[in-house]
């Protein structure tokens, strides 16, 4: 089966081909929309995903506080909340069922209520990706932090938590490649990333094997660019001698 790759140089509007394989004014070509929707793609992913690592470590982060059950209830709320909603569904409460009780959000662009949304469901993997960091750490790394005088919170900022962010890199790696994935479901509320570009430009030119072919690509190339960035890190900030059963020793 011949490919009819130079659809991507017609003009979305007429059909005609552009030199070149870019518009010009408002003659957008084909290749024009599939560039912007990878921009839409990557904006929405990484704005999620700078909200699902935030949130993240504050809720797994409080997941740890013997002391305080209260944010332990809270923490185990959130995660079994966000965590046990799919996705799909909790778009189209931010979608169509929060504006409805509350007005000011119908002004809200709908691909901002689907960062929030994504960011908010990812969060809660994230924060079992800490809680677990943190667990792994040895107790007597808590009591050295105790024993000098650190409070909780200096003991968190400066012993645990900068040991628990290198442990958690390689799960907290996945979740951020799923996060592109996962942003595709954003084409349910019209938002124009890769899959609705896929779905809108397949059905006007009835070619939706380039087009489905060429969004796969672009995914795939956005999340092995988010693996290699990550690995990069994790090779940088690797905890030496660490053991993953939950020690740290030398023993190499």
């Amino acid at each position: 089966m011949a490919l009819d790759w130079q659809v991507f140089c017609r003009e979305t509007t007429t059909g005609e081909l552009s030199a070149g394989c870019f518009g010009k004014g408002h003659d957008q070509t084909y290749l024009d929309w599939i560039l912007s929707a990878w921009g839409w793609t990557l904006t929405v992913s990484l704005s999620a995903l700078i909200i699902a690592l935030t949130a993240g470590l504050v809720i797994g982060t409080l997941r740890t506080l013997p002391s305080n059950p209260w944010a332990v209830r809270l923490g185990n709320a959130w995660v079994e909340l966000f965590r046990n909603i799919p996705l799909l569904v909790q778009i189209f409460i931010w979608y169509f069922v929060l504006p409805t009780m509350f007005p000011a959000l119908q002004k809200i662009p709908a691909s901002l209520l689907v960062i929030v949304a994504l960011g908010l469901f990812t969060s809660a993997r994230v924060a079992e990706q800490v809680r677990s960091g943190i667990q792994a750490i040895p107790k007597g790394q808590q009591y050295a932090g105790m024993a000098m005088g650190f409070t909780t919170a200096q003991t968190y900022r400066y012993v645990l938590l900068p040991m628990a962010l290198r442990i958690v890199i390689p799960p907290l790696t996945s979740e951020s490649m799923n996060i592109f994935k996962n942003s595709s479901v954003a084409f349910a509320v019209s938002v124009t990333e890769l899959t609705f570009f896929a779905r809108q430009s397949g059905e006007e030119t009835s070619l939706p094997v380039e087009m489905y072919l060429s969004v796969t690509l672009l995914y795939v190339a956005s999340a092995l660019l988010v693996n290699r960035i990550t690995s990069f890190v994790e090779k940088r900030s690797r905890v030496p001698g660490f053991v993953a059963a939950g020690g740290i020793g030398g023993g190499h």
